[in-house]
């Protein structure tokens, strides 16, 4: 029996079970730096950096606008949650390898034991867990390098990027947008705040500077996960008190979304028709996205010590409570309330993000063209919803498709792996649960547009006659049969 104290054997051998990875089969064309772009060097994009590779296809790189690898992503920026919101066990980034598991590399580091004790993953071990699969693998990511324009040319695309501040040209067949949740839009804002200084309030997107809250009357408005979050560590950095607005009369507790998980629905949803998708998406839109238990606890209660917990005390829920307007007064915030006065020091919106492909200024060349929901398809008048509307009407591999045929032919050639695939796909695009089916399609289809856009060098090379013999004919000479030579009777 073989021992070891390399937590990474496991990961080794099943990488040389697998053998090498393939060479770059891609022609190269004259004036292209890259076959495949892909923006955004976090989970999702270093997942699609080595799945390329095991197809074959070279030439990838991996861009991020982050200061580096820590600053890259959400897990140790702008995610405040103590654990992951998805069940542990979900297939991800090992690509059905699973010594490259997030399971394989905890167990390999702290035990089988250790891992069954687990209920979700910790926020900062999946941090973790990336950046070794990044360096493990050898993917490079080259960060401080920042898309500002995407501009089509014939057969490619000019980046236009920020490169440690300095502006700079590359030229590329294939773009990824692996760029997380504001990839194809942003925060949203509430318009109650919009009036108000800068100073006095952040999205739960920015990184917030919670230690200067101490002392601090804080307003929370949102009542989904990640506002429930900065609550909690709004109220653990020493908040004098948190008040958490929901418009709703009760937090939402459905979680209608999880029901599909299931492989049936899971693999074929894609191919629903057009009104099952969009009720789908709109049916979880009136539920409301759901946080989890713990995320409510830990906002309410200080301490939990069996068999009970000690609450914050000046935690403040507030339901069926939508702000009606919001002033600056003496460098603090009044808000009014349908029947109710507040100040604050300071309001966090833990709002979520709206997705709009034409407010995103790396598009501003061609968004116009790009096909969104409201262009395809026309909801019954019970189920409007003008947010869904503006999401990108994909293709099944991901791509943009033409809001008029033959206007942008190259927009097939930009993927999208982030939420604005929402409302096509049924599920968070870019987060865990969309990895196993939609990475394979989506690098299936760049290596099928790439071998046939070049037919013809591969029909040349797969019809080749310039190629060695395995062997002479001098290797079975002496086995030929030949007919025995008969002697003649007289």
């Amino acid at each position: 029996m073989t021992t070891t104290t390399d937590p990474d054997f496991g990961a080794r051998s099943a990488l040389r079970l697998l053998g090498p990875d393939p060479e770059n089969w891609v022609s190269d064309r004259s004036g292209i730096d890259h076959n495949v772009t892909i923006v955004g060097g976090s989970g999702s994009g270093s997942v699609f950096a080595f799945a390329l590779r095991r197809v074959g296809i070279g030439r990838v790189t991996v861009i991020d606008a982050a200061e580096d690898e820590a600053r890259a992503g959400v897990w140790l920026t702008r995610a405040r949650m103590k654990k992951l919101r998805t069940p542990k066990n979900l297939p991800g980034p090992e690509l059905g390898i699973p010594e490259l598991s997030f399971q394989a590399w905890y167990e390999a580091r702290h035990g089988a034991e250790a891992y069954a004790a687990l209920d979700r993953i910790p926020r900062v071990k999946w941090a973790e867990y990336l950046s070794w699969y990044r360096q493990f693998l050898g993917i490079s990511v080259r960060y401080r390098t920042k898309l500002v324009r995407v501009e089509p040319a014939e057969g490619f695309f000019r980046m236009h990027l920020e490169v440690n501040g300095v502006p700079q040209v590359e030229t590329t067949r294939k773009i990824i947008f692996a760029n997380g949740v504001a990839g194809t839009g942003g925060p949203y804002i509430p318009p109650v705040l919009t009036d108000l200084p800068s100073t006095l309030y952040a999205h739960t997107a920015s990184e917030i500077d919670f230690d200067a809250l101490r002392g601090k009357t804080v307003a929370v408005i949102g009542a989904a996960a990640s506002a429930f979050d900065a609550a909690a560590v709004a109220l653990e950095s020493g908040a004098k008190a948190v008040h958490l607005f929901a418009r709703r009369s009760t937090i939402a507790s459905l979680p209608v979304i999880r029901v599909r998980g299931y492989p049936g629905a899971y693999y074929n949803y894609p191919q629903l028709p057009d009104a099952a998708r969009w009720y789908q998406a709109w049916r979880f839109r009136q539920a409301g996205s759901t946080p989890p238990p713990d995320a409510i606890e830990r906002a309410i209660s200080r301490v939990r010590l069996a068999p009970r917990a000690i609450a914050f005390s000046n935690f403040h829920l507030h339901l069926s409570a939508p702000w009606r307007t919001a002033q600056e007064k003496g460098g603090r915030i009044v808000v009014h309330l349908s029947d109710d006065i507040f100040e604050f020091d300071f309001a966090i919106a833990g709002t979520g993000y709206f997705v709009d492909p034409t407010k995103r200024p790396e598009l501003a060349d061609f968004a116009h063209h790009i096909a969104l929901w409201r262009d395809r398809y026309e909801p019954p008048a019970d189920q409007r919803d003008d947010d869904l509307g503006t999401h990108p009407y994909l293709g099944s591999a991901h791509e943009y498709l033409e809001k008029v045929p033959d206007s942008a032919p190259y927009l097939k050639d930009i993927h999208v792996f982030n939420p604005a695939g929402f409302v096509s796909f049924g599920l968070p695009i870019g987060d865990v649960p969309s990895i196993r089916r939609d990475v394979p399609a989506i690098v299936g289809r760049i290596s099928h547009d790439l071998f046939f856009a070049d037919w013809e060098q591969h029909e040349a090379r797969i019809t080749s006659d310039k190629i060695a013999p395995d062997f002479q004919d001098s290797l079975y000479a002496k086995a030929v049969w030949k007919q025995p030579a008969t002697v003649a009777i007289s």
